[in-house]
């Protein structure tokens, strides 16, 4: 059995074909970037180093889904026709409100569902939403999973996830924390239980998901207590373009004083705002490498950055009465030694020591062996994540032919 993962992201998708029968074995992986701009490209390589690259246009998503297919089954690549029949196709949703609690069968009532969330987060949803629309032409006669970044954090309890607003806001239309991540901060969080061969639900755990798009969630009797991002996924962490954390009359007095209509407001804070807003650069590498050579801008950034999660931390920490274990995902947290060393060096008060040595080699525990508070970097795995839970729909629902043909037979 084959699988298909699809992450259709702003200006990007990836997918990653995996070979179930074969423990999950990646058969293929793929992107497309730039999507919307001047220029895109596309990218895909299969698990004997076969790659191809070509630039092209983008223009959308649709363009983009199409020459992704048209390069993994149909042509342009040596693997093209060759690769094994597809059996199902999981999607990542970002925002799935309270309906979607769990992964499921994609159907018209399902996208409808998705249609009404994403009015919470248009940037990443509409997005997902041509990326289910596009796959299902592209494979009709095969089941479509959505797995929501969402349902993780529907653990969060409501002194957690309720804004200090009048509370028919939330009955009538559903304003509070959602979260997001959750895909990857529940896998990471499982991972790292079962690197320490100990059950998640004894554990206190903190996960830094550090990217472009950023956030940190606390983990506590295996389950999401309280994540940093919010409604959307603009709350939290400063981020990549995203401001994070923000007194609310600051947009009122963008609007007011400089009259920015909304759909300005919300594309300076999505667009243009954290790391790209303070420095000009919103890749870790480049602002690291000219905070190096003396830029303040850049200098101040990277504290900005770093002093945010710090205090993330420690709010959680307070939040569980205790930390066994911190662990940094993503972009950032899996490649960057130097923030994590930034980072790890405010938590003495945890009695969290690092292993310099360990930290620099980017090894999976890079806490000295005296240190209180286990540090772990794990990278982040979404597709794989979404390639199980659609495997494990589509075998309960086999599962369920099977038992309904027995019960039906003579």
């Amino acid at each position: 059995m084959h699988i298909l993962a699809v992450n259709c992201g702003s200006s990007s998708i990836k997918f990653r074909l995996f070979d179930v029968d074969r423990n999950f074995r990646l058969m293929a992986k793929g992107l497309a970037e730039r999507i919307g701009q001047e220029s895109g490209s596309i990218y895909q390589i299969t698990e004997d180093k076969q790659e191809f690259r070509k630039e092209l246009p983008l223009p959308d998503h649709r363009i983009a889904m199409h020459a992704l297919h048209h390069t993994l089954v149909e042509g342009d690549s040596d693997w093209a026709g060759n690769i094994g029949r597809i059996d199902g196709v999981g999607h990542r949703i970002v925002h799935g409100g309270e309906r979607f609690r769990n992964p499921v069968l994609i159907t018209a009532d399902v996208i409808d569902g998705i249609k009404e969330a994403a009015r919470f987060a248009p940037l990443h949803c509409q997005p997902n939403i041509i990326g289910i629309e596009v796959a299902q032409e592209l494979l009709p006669d095969i089941p479509h999973i959505a797995v929501f970044d969402t349902a993780a954090h529907q653990t969060i309890a409501p002194k957690a996830f309720l804004y200090g607003l009048p509370a028919e806001l939330y009955e009538n239309y559903k304003i509070r924390k959602y979260g997001f991540h959750g895909i990857n901060h529940s896998y990471v969080a499982n991972e790292a239980a079962k690197i320490l061969a100990q059950p998640l639900y004894n554990l206190k755990v903190i996960t830094c998901h550090l990217g472009n798009g950023c956030s940190i969630t606390a983990f506590e009797q295996g389950r999401s207590i309280d994540t940093s991002m919010g409604l959307t996924p603009l709350e939290g962490l400063m981020m990549g373009s995203r401001c994070g954390d923000l007194d609310p009359a600051v947009v009122l007095y963008l609007m007011d004083e400089l009259g920015l209509t909304t759909s300005e407001v919300t594309d300076l804070l999505n667009n243009k705002s954290g790391l790209l807003g303070l420095c000009g650069k919103s890749d870790m590498r480049d602002i690291i490498a000219t905070a190096e050579k003396g830029d303040e801008r850049s200098q101040v950034a990277i504290e900005v950055f770093v002093y945010r999660i710090q205090k993330y931390i420690g709010a959680y920490v307070a939040a569980m009465n205790g930390i066994d274990i911190i662990v940094f995902t993503g972009g950032i947290g899996e490649n960057s030694p130097y923030i994590r060393q930034r980072v790890a060096a405010n938590l003495g008060y945890l009695g969290a020591k690092i292993d310099r040595e360990k930290n620099d080699s980017s090894a999976t525990v890079f806490s000295s062996d005296t240190s209180c508070v286990t540090l772990m970097t794990i990278p982040a795995n979404e597709e794989m994540v979404i390639a199980q839970h659609t495997y494990n729909m589509l075998a309960k629902s086999m599962e369920t032919s099977v038992q309904n043909t027995s019960l039906g037979s003579p």
